[in-house]
């Protein structure tokens, strides 16, 4: 492993891989621990500032062109940067459901499926984790 080919890449890739990882850790330790509560509520904003992050640094990034500049990932992103907020403000509101579900989808889709798709072979992070092609 070597973070050489992810830091040569520049300051919008690595600190989105970096938000993303972050918010993939951060995100785990939201769902498995107590809702409501003040810790919860302030890592909640964090998270949600790394998702945001991370979904608007992720419109810079065109390894992967399909229309013109853009890849369908980048709906994800566009889809996640009003989402986000949508579901804190959510929260803030008392409507606790849709933002549990919501914020469980954007765990699911936005850091696990995308990360995912990270690690195909060719792509920058699978160089990182398992070296050169």
């Amino acid at each position: 492993m070597t973070l050489e080919p992810l830091l040569a890449a520049g300051p919008i890739v690595y600190t989105h891989a970096f938000a993303a990882i972050a918010a993939a850790v951060l995100g785990v330790i939201q769902v498995a621990a107590p809702k409501g509560t003040l810790p919860h509520r302030s890592l909640g904003y964090v998270w949600a500032g790394l998702m945001v992050w991370t979904a608007g640094s992720s419109l810079f990034i065109h390894g992967i062109r399909m229309i013109g500049p853009f890849s369908p990932i980048h709906i994800l992103s566009v889809v996640t940067l009003i989402g986000v907020p949508m579901a804190v403000w959510a929260a803030r509101r008392g409507e606790i459901r849709r933002h549990a579900k919501a914020m469980k989808g954007y765990m699911i889709w936005a850091v696990l499926v995308a990360g995912i798709f990270t690690f195909y072979p060719g792509r920058l992070m699978y160089q990182v984790v398992f070296g050169p092609d």
